[in-house]
């Protein structure tokens, strides 16, 4: 069986490529079904990571993949199309207020693309002593 923390780990820290997405599918396609199943099914939070996991095998149409987590699970960018805020649900599961609040955001035209330039940050602290 494949070690399922290495693929979220893969997911997690790296910006999953189109290569690398193939990559987790030939693995999960390798897997018994009723094996995969069986993940899945575990516990709530670890289902989660799971479908969002598995959701990224539906998500190949992206040049690149940005996993963000929370309060939106992907960033999908399609450089001749656009860029799609992605979040994976299954079953019954319902947006958070939270995520709500995003969307709301989102749908309303109001995301915007702000370049932030920092300079070097330092802190000075005079200290007076009386000798």
């Amino acid at each position: 069986m494949p070690d399922i923390k290495g693929l979220e780990q893969k997911l997690l820290y790296a910006l999953a490529s189109q290569t690398s997405v193939k990559e987790i599918r030939e693995i999960l396609e390798g897997m018994p079904r009723d094996v995969v199943q069986s993940i899945i099914a575990s516990t709530s939070k670890r289902t989660g990571k799971l479908n969002e996991l598995m959701a990224t095998l539906e998500m190949t149409k992206y040049d690149r993949l940005f996993y963000l987590g929370s309060p939106i699970d992907f960033v999908g960018v399609k450089y001749d199309e656009g860029v799609d805020f992605i979040e994976v649900k299954s079953g019954k599961s319902r947006l958070s207020e939270d995520e709500k609040k995003l969307r709301d955001l989102i749908q309303a035209g109001k995301v915007f693309y702000v370049p932030l330039k920092v300079e070097r940050i330092s802190i000075a602290e005079e200290v007076e002593t009386e000798g």
